[in-house]
């Protein structure tokens, strides 16, 4: 009897699955001017945090020069912002714009092509490089020079990638689940040496003396953010708009960073 019952049930569960994903989207509301967001008068960012200066949280609120360029396209379509703090790997294969979590996903993320394929993307908004960060004086000045060594690492990231990609002999690459964590794996010498975003990694380093930047690597990436795929063409040039609003990006680089975006 329960076996003759199985299929009736997964059509039933399929078909629920189906009506709460329906129910889902039609949950979207449209601005005035046409773009669609998942919660009424609110523009849903989706984030991975901490990642210092681009998005972390500071006195319960979520802060960062990644939040600030898109409350520039939040404020000209007059909307509120939520930060959602969402997995990395949830963010960078698409699953919570798919899912409906959020409207925008945010966090320094490299424009690659395989997320291209999974996602559409704003206008590049930072050019980054990959940075080495060591113990002061440590004399470790490239990859090669970690031959043998413990390379910290953050999970799911571009500065992951060229590491195993470019690993010295009888290196190691260790990984972590979040940047503050690799980091300070640098900084307390449970890893010889780290590599990650240089905007990150050298916003760290103003505030832990006893670490340093000792070269970048050349990688020509580019950030930017994402909406839905094929789903959401008027927030993306709402936020292209924000990208390319000089005056006010230039106050929230300089806020970040101390000096204009060149």
């Amino acid at each position: 009897m329960q076996t003759s019952r199985l299929p009736v049930l997964a059509l039933a569960a399929v078909a629920a699955l189906t009506l709460a994903a329906c129910a889902k989207d039609a949950d979207t509301t449209t601005t005035e001017s046409g773009v669609k967001v998942v919660e009424e008068g609110v523009l849903t960012i989706c984030t991975h945090l901490p990642y210092e200066p681009f998005e972390f949280t500071e006195s319960g609120e979520v802060v960062g020069f990644d939040i600030d360029v898109l409350k520039i396209a939040a404020d000209a379509e007059g909307l509120e912002t939520k930060v959602v703090d969402t997995p990395w790997e949830t963010i960078v294969s698409g699953n919570a714009l798919e899912g409906g979590d959020c409207d925008v996903a945010a966090g320094a993320m490299t424009i690659t092509p395989e997320r291209v394929e999974v996602m559409d993307f704003s206008e590049p908004y930072f050019e980054a490089t990959q940075a080495l960060l060591t113990k002061k004086g440590s004399g470790f000045s490239s990859l090669e020079d970690l031959a043998g060594k413990r390379i910290a690492v953050q999970e799911g990231t571009t500065g992951e990638t060229y590491v195993k990609e470019n690993l010295p002999k009888g290196a190691k690459a260790v990984s972590y689940e979040d940047s503050v964590l690799m980091m300070e794996a640098v900084n307390n010498g449970q890893a010889d040496a780290g590599v990650n975003d240089n905007g990150l990694v050298n916003y760290y380093v103003e505030q832990n003396p006893g670490v340093e930047v000792t070269t970048e690597f050349k990688t020509g990436e580019e950030y930017g953010f994402s909406v839905k795929q094929d789903d959401n063409a008027d927030l993306l040039e709402a936020i292209n708009a924000a990208i390319a609003d000089q005056d006010a990006y230039d106050a929230a680089y300089e806020k970040w960073f101390g000096a204009a975006a060149e």
